[in-house]
């Protein structure tokens, strides 16, 4: 597999609230079973707190890259020669491209704890998705990237 002139690589880890958030559930399991005795409370402490940081870990563990002359964000995965300008987004416009100016036939990966974000028009006629919204810490460098592949697509 070849890869792009500037790879690009980006982790939407869950923030560190969440964390605490998935150790408080594991106190409230502890806190309903502690009737049933020390052993099922410290159980429920042990597996509340694991279940919850399971379904924190999945939720952050999407990425976003840019390898081989492609998007790959979430389970999504475009050619970057189907893609047009990419707009670099600040905390007030991601939000209203999220809300009232948000296309119900884009693809979004949105994590609304990330503020920057980056919308990349799509560009292939075959497709009905008029645009890509991704929720990301670091539009600029995204972007800078995903012009960097386009260049290395075009002249191979």
């Amino acid at each position: 597999m070849q890869l792009s002139a500037a790879p690009y690589e980006e982790r939407l880890t869950a923030p560190r609230s969440w964390w605490l958030i998935s150790f408080l559930v594991g106190v409230s399991m502890a806190l309903i079973l502690l009737p049933f005795g020390t052993l099922p409370m410290l159980g429920g402490l042990a597996g509340g707190t694991a279940a919850a940081a399971v379904v924190t870990s999945s939720y952050g563990s999407v990425r976003i890259r840019v390898v081989g002359g492609h998007l790959i964000a979430g389970e999504a995965k475009i050619p970057v020669s189907a893609l047009g300008e990419a707009e670099v987004l600040d905390a007030e416009e991601a939000r209203a491209w999220r809300t009232h100016k948000a296309d119900p036939r884009c693809f979004m990966l949105l994590r609304a704890y990330v503020p920057g974000a980056l919308r990349i028009d799509v560009t292939d006629p075959a497709d009905p998705t008029p645009y890509v919204f991704l929720s990301t810490r670091e539009p600029e460098r995204l972007a800078q990237a995903l012009r960097a592949a386009k260049a290395g697509a075009d002249a191979a």
